[in-house]
């Protein structure tokens, strides 16, 4: 929702902001169709390796509130239209299973706006349950569903 060039990048100062986190690399940025809740405007996604500190829990509590900063409110609509949405794909090679949490994020490896900005940053990832490079993920996909288009972004200045 608004200006989603300036609320991805809103969201990634705050990550650069926290303590605890560095921003290491950047993916491209991605105009998207919507998965789900299809009655909605495209969103524009990327994927943000960072370097933390933060155990997985507390590192969540800090998306939330830099998503709140940032201006989202809770949605009726569950996948619905939103000014941020940041989530943990992958943390190292962790398999977390928690009530709020659980990484690696649950339907990654069936969204194309997650697994190419992705493959961006490290194509030869292992996704650390289903033991598949998260290009041959991509690959698998169907190329008919989920278009997506690359778009110009520049948040270069918001990497270490």
């Amino acid at each position: 929702m608004g200006d989603k060039i300036a609320n991805c990048r809103n969201g990634i100062a705050g990550l650069a902001q926290t303590e605890g986190i560095a921003v290491v690399r950047l993916a491209s940025c991605y105009r998207t169709a919507p998965v789900d809740y299809l009655e909605q405007d495209w969103f524009i996604n990327t994927v943000v390796k960072i370097k933390t500190s933060l155990p997985p829990t507390q590192l969540l509590r800090e998306l939330k509130a830099i998503e709140t900063n940032v201006g989202r409110k809770p949605s009726p609509v569950r996948f619905g239209p939103r000014i941020l949405d940041l989530d943990i794909v992958m943390y190292d090679d962790d398999v977390i299973e928690q009530k709020n949490l659980i990484v690696p994020h649950p339907r990654m490896h069936e969204r194309r706006f997650v697994l190419q900005p992705v493959c961006d940053i490290n194509p030869d990832a292992l996704h650390p349950v289903l033991g598949l490079k998260i290009a041959d993920l991509l690959a698998l996909l169907d190329g008919n569903q989920q278009p997506i288009e690359e778009i110009p972004c520049d948040f270069s200045s918001l990497s270490r």
